[in-house]
């Protein structure tokens, strides 16, 4: 009777908990739909065969303030017959790796009419463009800490800057750069035999509104080592400076943002050895171009010994 009794309160326990609510949603049900959002813009760019269109959109209320960027277009039908100038409206979708945008619709046969100049005066550096090979200026930033810092700071480090802000939704933009970033800096931690001098850093566009605690909670999101990964801005007159040498002003259209993609490699004597375009590189070709950054600049090989007392002799 001990044993039957037994039996039986194990089979009510089972009858019960097969009544009880699951611990959790199947997988299908617990897969997240993307985000769809009716976006309105002005078409930036001609239309090509690339996948993505340039569009200046409005607002997205709850998700992303106005910008200048480039979508990626699930049905290029929808893109017969727009021109530069064009009013548009569309669907953007946003997943969990993705966005796309359909449901194209002009709503203005006309030209859209230029915004009006602003009276105020923005100061902006007269910068030339950078290229591999040349120095980089020594800026300075103020990081996720709160402190100043400068390109200099880090002479004899191999350096990986990219550009991002921290509003930024669209998973193929910031959050994608970040992510790859995340991913250098815990395979060049795990790697034995890895040179330690090396150091990344993000640096956010948008100044006004990423101080140095909004920096703090994106990088500690983002599981950055404050050793090797810094989250930093500046003055909007550097930042101007920097990203228009680097082909990508950010200000643009009555002061929306613009945002385009670059990612720079920078030796330990502060020379540009990369500048990645756009966010088809992988991780893996990042942390590469890091190590060859960080080795040893090697000497010239038609320099001239030089003699023990030469090199101890002071200036007269």
């Amino acid at each position: 009777m001990k044993f039957l009794k037994l039996g039986f309160i194990g089979l009510l326990g089972v009858v019960l908990g097969g009544c009880a609510q699951p611990t959790s949603k199947p997988q299908a049900e617990t897969s997240e739909a993307p985000r769809v959002f009716r976006v309105a813009g002005v078409l930036k760019e001609p239309v090509t065969e690339d996948e993505s269109i340039v569009v200046a959109h409005d607002e997205i209320p709850g998700f992303m303030p106005a910008m200048t960027m480039p979508f990626r277009v699930k049905n290029r039908e929808e893109l017969q017959g727009l021109e530069p100038g064009d009013s548009l409206t569309f669907r953007l979708s946003v997943a969990n790796e993705a966005s796309w945008i359909d449901q194209i619709t002009k709503t203005d046969s006309a030209k859209a009419a230029e915004p009006p100049a602003r009276p105020s005066v923005r100061l902006v550096r007269d910068v030339e463009p950078l290229a591999v090979g040349d120095l980089i200026p020594d800026y300075a930033f103020t990081n996720e800490l709160g402190r100043v810092v400068r390109f200099s700071d880090y002479r004899g480090k191999a350096l990986a800057l990219t550009f991002i802000f921290t509003r930024c939704p669209i998973p193929e933009f910031c959050p994608r750069l970040s992510k790859h970033f995340k991913t250098v800096q815990t395979q060049l931690l795990a790697r034995p035999g890895t040179p330690d001098n090396w150091h990344l850093f993000s640096v956010s566009f948008d100044p006004h509104y990423d101080t140095p605690g909004i920096l703090k909670g994106y990088a500690r999101i983002n599981g950055y080592e404050p050793e090797h990964w810094s989250f930093v801005t500046g003055s909007m007159l550097d930042i101007d400076a920097i990203t228009e040498q680097f082909g990508l002003p950010v200000v643009q259209d009555g002061g929306s943002l613009s945002h385009k993609l670059r990612t720079v490699v920078i030796d330990t004597e502060g020379r540009i050895t990369s500048i990645l375009m756009g966010n088809q590189w992988t991780a893996e070709e990042l942390a590469a171009a890091l190590i060859q950054a960080a080795a040893p600049a090697p000497a010239p090989s038609n320099a001239k010994p030089q003699a023990p007392e030469e090199a101890l002799r002071l200036p007269q």
